[in-house]
């Protein structure tokens, strides 16, 4: 990759992390006065690690 392409690169990741911040930050205050739901997440999360444990015991 040529130099100019890196910078313009550089310019393009600098902008879009720029225009996403405000988002994330407003993203992240809501995240903690929101209610936790850990079985909401524990339990999908589970049954894959056991569906996954049982296709490499078949293999």
């Amino acid at each position: 990759m040529q130099t100019w392409q890196q910078i313009v690169l550089l310019i393009l990741a600098g902008l879009v992390a720029f225009l996403f911040f405000p988002g994330v930050k407003r993203m992240l205050d809501d995240s903690e006065k929101a209610e936790k739901d850990w079985p909401a997440v524990l339990i999908p999360l589970s049954l894959v690690v056991l569906f996954v444990i049982v296709l490499v015991m078949l293999v």
